[in-house]
């Protein structure tokens, strides 16, 4: 127990708890939730969201926001089902690659806009955000194609991406080495750690002598890189892609991310906490039809959880802010 105390943070165990509370419930009215399917279901269903959360997390951590990652995540999914039309025989591996570059391009972008040309994140995504659908669907209306079944992609891409190893699905497999390669990098890097002190405050970051727009970009490119193979994935497990994948996705991404305690006024949080935020949202999601809810509600709750979440975390830093006023008082007194 103690040992699982180390790994997890409060508001990582709180969660985890909340997980808990809905499986059960959900369980009671539905046994087959947690039957080996739905397991099996309900941690594919996440593993998209929660790749996109870890990218999402090293933008925020740092101040940062990224609102265009549905978009590019259409854009990718959509050139994923072109380059099989080009050829059906093309290797999965390429299309993976290709879908990464594709995305850490958006990636670059966006980040040559924040860090280079000094402009506000939520600007910058907001406005890409309407730019990379628009191109997504301006490619689509171009070719004439503004569908991908999966008969016209390789049988071997779409066996990805509804395989498993020893029952664990590819998809989760993915979003698990995402999540150990990016939380490793931010505990044990120098430049992981940096992140956090950009966030926390970019200005004696820099004094620091921390290169906050080289760092700020990086995490731009390895975000959108995650997001082009989200959407390369996406492609690969549904099997039918049009221009409209990943619309609304930005809310879900971000309302995992700070639901998992990854301050969105930076400076701190953990991809762990974002993937379990992800998961928690998804299973919501999943539980309200099994509990008589309609699923419309479901964009309501990740608002909800939103609204909360940053609520939370703004009381905290309030009482927090608060009490060292008060200490510091003290002692001069």
């Amino acid at each position: 127990m103690n040992r699982i105390r180390e790994v997890l943070s409060g508001r990582e165990l709180s969660i985890v708890g909340a997980f808990v509370a809905v499986v059960a419930a959900t369980t009671l009215v539905n046994p087959d939730f947690l039957s080996p399917q739905g397991v099996h279901d309900l941690f594919l269903n996440a593993s998209i969201i929660a790749l996109l959360a870890v990218g999402q997390t090293l933008l925020v951590i740092t101040r940062n926001i990224d609102l265009s990652v549905g978009s590019v995540m259409g854009l990718t999914a959509y050139m994923s089902g072109q380059m099989f039309l080009a050829d059906q025989e093309t290797p999965t591996i390429v299309v993976i690659l290709a879908g990464m570059a594709l995305g850490a391009a958006c990636g670059a972008f966006n980040g040559a806009l924040v860090a280079i040309a000094k402009v506000p994140a939520l600007v910058v995504t907001l406005g890409t955000l309407y730019v990379f659908r628009g191109l997504d669907y301006g490619w689509a209306s171009a070719t004439g194609v503004h569908q991908v079944g999966a008969a016209q992609m390789s049988p071997d891409f779409l066996a990805f991406g509804s395989g498993s190893i020893l029952g664990v699905p590819h998809l989760t497999l993915i979003a698990l080495l995402a999540l150990v390669v990016a939380g490793y990098a931010l505990h044990s890097w120098r430049s992981g750690r940096e992140l956090y002190a950009i966030g926390s405050n970019p200005d004696a970051a820099r004094l620091a002598g921390i290169p906050a727009g080289r760092r700020v970009f990086t995490s731009f490119v390895v975000s959108g890189a995650l997001v082009g193979l989200a959407g390369v994935l996406h492609a690969s497990y549904f099997g039918t892609i049009n221009a409209s994948v990943g619309t609304g996705m930005e809310l879900s991404v971000v309302a995992a991310v700070v639901v998992g305690g990854v301050a969105i006024f930076g400076g701190s949080g953990t991809v762990l906490g974002a993937v379990l935020g992800a998961l928690l949202l998804t299973t919501i999601s999943s539980a309200l039809p099994i509990l008589g809810v309609p699923a419309f509600w479901q964009r309501a709750v990740d608002g909800a959880a939103l609204l909360l979440a940053i609520s939370l975390d703004r009381a905290v830093q309030l009482r927090v802010s608060e009490r060292i006023r008060r200490e510091r008082s003290e002692r001069r007194a």
